[in-house]
């Protein structure tokens, strides 16, 4: 049996029925790290907020630990862990107060699950007597990721844990999440960093409410199509004209200091483009061929 079975779910929201989600459909197994990736606006947070029965969907059924979300809404509450995009806990209660107080709300206690968040939990012992409130980012993340684990859930929900958070703190999370994986907990983790989908088992890529695209990153990557070139110059607003007046030039997208773009034929190639732009004025362009990533895919993906 899945973990989670999310089947033909839709969310809309105000008096013009505006979607937040459309006809969602996917499911997660037991002990799989999976992420639903997308951008701010993407449906995320609804899809999260009906999965842990703090808002209803308006279409579909979901069913979580083998509980419908509707019906048996009590027994999902008592068996996940849920972790809100916007940090939640008491501001005015310490490290330890907060803590003890979650897994008193659970029937259960810091000591008889400790083994569970031990390896978060030592780091920010030290400041177990500090007022939430006045923890880093990174800080309170991992208070907030032992408050949700603290009665030993078996599915554990994270909603874009690690938005803006520092680097450091960002890559010591999916550390910790690697780590829980092992001891057999089910992770659906939310994130709209892109490098991030490349750490999960499966994912699924998320926009305007709608799944684009549900496998292995790995599987992803190699479902894209034809061949994907970059190239960059020291004039980058020519060079953004140049490549959308190139017939053969099917799309084209800035990244970093580079531009990305894919062609209409396999008979192009970097070296026509590279003489095309030599012609244009750019003395210094190298066009190559480059590996995709999860961005370029969901890029691609969007475009259709």
């Amino acid at each position: 049996m899945d973990a989670v079975t999310v089947q033909h779910i839709s969310k809309y929201y105000g008096k013009e029925k505006k979607p937040a989600l459309t006809d969602v459909s996917f499911s997660v197994k037991p002990g799989e790290l999976f992420g639903l990736i997308g951008p701010d606006g993407a449906g995320k947070t609804s899809m999260f907020r009906i999965l842990t029965t703090v808002l209803l969907a308006d279409k579909g059924t979901a069913i979580v630990n083998g509980f419908d979300v509707v019906k048996e809404y009590q027994e999902i509450r008592r068996t996940v862990g849920y972790m809100p995009g916007k940090f939640s806990l008491y501001q005015d209660l310490t490290v330890e107060e907060n803590l003890n107080f979650f897994a008193t709300l659970f029937g259960t206690s810091v000591a008889e699950n400790y083994e569970l968040i031990k390896d978060i939990y030592i780091q920010i012992e030290p400041f177990k007597n500090r007022m939430a409130g006045k923890l880093s980012g990174g800080m309170k993340q991992k208070l907030a990721l032992s408050c949700a684990l603290i009665h030993k859930p078996t599915v554990l929900f994270l909603d874009e844990p690690t938005t803006g958070v520092d680097p450091v703190s960002r890559k010591e999370f999916w550390e910790m999440l690697k780590r829980l994986k092992q001891q057999g907990i089910c992770i659906v983790v939310s994130t709209p960093y892109m490098d991030e989908a490349s750490l999960c088992d499966r994912i699924a890529l998320i926009q305007t409410g709608q799944i684009l695209s549900i496998d292995t990153p790995t599987n992803i990557i190699k479902a894209y199509p034809g061949k994907l070139y970059k190239v960059r110059s020291s004039n980058r607003y020519q060079l953004a004209r140049d490549l959308a007046d190139y017939p053969a030039v099917k799309s084209h997208y800035a990244s970093g200091e580079y531009f990305y773009f894919t062609l209409t034929s396999e008979n192009e190639n970097e070296r026509l483009v590279k003489e095309y732009l030599i012609s244009r004025g750019h003395t210094d362009v190298e066009p190559e061929e480059t590996v995709p990533t999860v961005e370029d895919c969901f890029i691609n993906l969007l475009t259709k």
